[in-house]
C-alpha cells in the first residue's frame, strides 16, 4: 500500500506540474491583453489564441483535486478545509475568467466587450497569485491538531513574506510564459511587443527567484531536510529561466516557451520534493500528516492505478491532437478572428 500511496503522491504532483505548464501560459495571455495590446481588436485576438485550449488545460487542476480526494482523502480534507476561503477566491477568479470568453463574444457593444475583457485580465491575474500564495503558505506549515484539522489558523499564517513573494512569482512566471506563447501563436506586431516586454521582465524574474529561494531556505525546512535535492531543483528553476531568456535574446520562441513552462513546473517539483513524505506540515509538534496516514485503502489505490494506466494515454493523445489542429498563427487584422 505504501508503494501505491507514494505513486499517487507523485501522480498528483505531476498533474499539478502539467497544469501550471499548460494553464500558466493561459494566465499569462490573459494578463498580456492589457500590457501589450493597443486596442480592443488586438485584445480579442489575443484572447482567441487560447480559446480552443483553456478549458481543457484547466481540467488538469480538476483532475489533480479529484486524484487527491480519491487517493489521499485526509490530505484533501485538511487542505481544502484549512484554505477554504482562499480556494473560493481562486474558484471565483477562474469562473469570471472562464465566462469572459463567451460574454466577450456575445456582448453587443464596445463597452460590454471591454468590461468582460477587463474581467478576463483580472481573473488571469488573481488565479495564479492566489493559488501559488496558498501553496507557499502550505509549505511553511500551519497549526494542525491530531486529527489533521487546522486550528487557530491566523491571517499571517496565510499572508506572509514567502506567500506574497510566491504569489508575485507565480504571476510573473505565468506572464512571461504567456508572452512566449503569444510569440508562437500570433503574427503582426504582437510577437515583437511580447519579446520586448520579456526582455524587461526576465531580469526582474531572476531577482525574484533569488528572493524566493532565500525565503524558502529560511522559512521552510526544505534545505535542512533535503538540501541536495532542493538545491538541484532550485538551480533547475533558474536554468530553465535562463533558457527562456536566451530564447528571447536570440528570438527563439520555442526555446523560450519550453524554458518558461519548465520553470513553472519545476516550482511544483520543488514543493512536492520538500514536502515528502508529508502532505501537510504542522507547526504544532508531531501533527504532520504523512502520506501513509492520508492514503486510501489498498483496493481503491489499485483500482485507480489500473484506470489511470488505461485513460491517461487516451487523454494525452487527445491533447496532442487538439493542439495540432490549431497551429495557424492569428493576425488581429484578420477578419476571420472569431469574436
Amino acid at each position: 500500500m505504501m508503494t501505491l500511496s507514494i505513486l499517487w503522491f507523485c501522480i498528483i504532483g505531476l498533474l499539478f506540474a502539467i497544469f501550471v505548464f499548460l494553464e500558466g501560459f493561459d494566465f499569462g495571455v490573459g494578463m498580456a491583453t492589457r500590457l501589450i495590446a493597443h486596442d480592443q481588436e488586438e485584445r480579442i485576438a489575443i484572447q482567441s489564441s487560447i480559446g480552443p485550449h483553456w478549458d481543457g488545460n484547466e481540467t488538469w487542476l480538476v483532475t489533480a483535486g479529484g486524484a487527491m480526494f480519491a487517493s489521499l482523502p485526509l490530505w484533501y480534507a485538511s487542505l481544502f478545509s484549512a484554505y477554504y476561503y482562499l480556494l473560493m477566491l481562486v474558484l471565483t477568479a477562474l469562473i469570471i475568467r472562464g465566462v469572459s470568453f463567451e460574454f466577450t463574444k456575445h456582448a453587443t457593444t464596445k463597452a460590454g466587450k471591454n468590461f468582460w475583457l477587463w474581467l478576463f485580465f483580472c481573473g488571469s491575474f488573481f488565479a495564479p497569485f492566489l493559488l501559488v500564495m496558498m501553496l507557499t503558505s502550505m509549505i511553511q506549515g500551519i497549526p494542525l491538531n491530531a486529527n489533521g484539522d487546522a486550528i487557530g489558523l491566523g491571517f499571517f499564517d496565510v499572508v506572509n513574506w514567502l506567500s506574497l513573494v510566491g504569489g508575485v512569482a507565480g504571476v510573473l512566471l505565468s506572464l512571461v510564459h504567456g508572452l512566449n506563447f503569444i510569440r508562437l501563436r500570433m503574427s503582426g506586431d504582437l510577437p515583437d511587443r511580447a519579446r520586448n516586454m520579456n526582455k524587461i521582465l526576465y531580469p526582474i524574474l531572476f531577482a525574484g527567484e533569488v528572493v524566493f529561494a532565500l525565503l524558502v531556505i529560511f522559512q521552510t525546512d526544505f534545505f535542512t531536510k533535503k538540501f541536495v535535492s532542493s538545491l538541484i531543483i532550485t538551480l533547475l528553476i533558474v536554468l530553465f529561466s535562463v533558457l527562456g531568456y536566451y530564447g528571447v535574446l536570440k528570438d527563439r520562441a520555442g526555446w523560450s516557451f519550453v524554458g518558461s513552462g519548465l520553470s513553472l513546473s519545476a516550482v511544483i517539483v520543488l514543493i512536492f520534493n520538500g514536502m515528502f513524505p508529508r502532505v501537510m506540515i504542522s507547526t504544532t509538534g508531531g501533527n504532520d500528516i504523512l502520506i501513509k496516514n492520508a492514503a486510501n485503502s489498498q483496493y481503491t489505490l489499485t483500482v485507480m492505478t489500473i484506470v489511470a494506466c488505461i485513460l491517461v494515454p487516451i487523454v494525452l493523445i487527445y491533447f496532442i491532437w487538439s493542439y495540432t489542429l490549431f497551429t495557424k498563427k492569428i493576425n488581429p487584422k484578420d477578419n476571420t478572428v472569431k469574436y
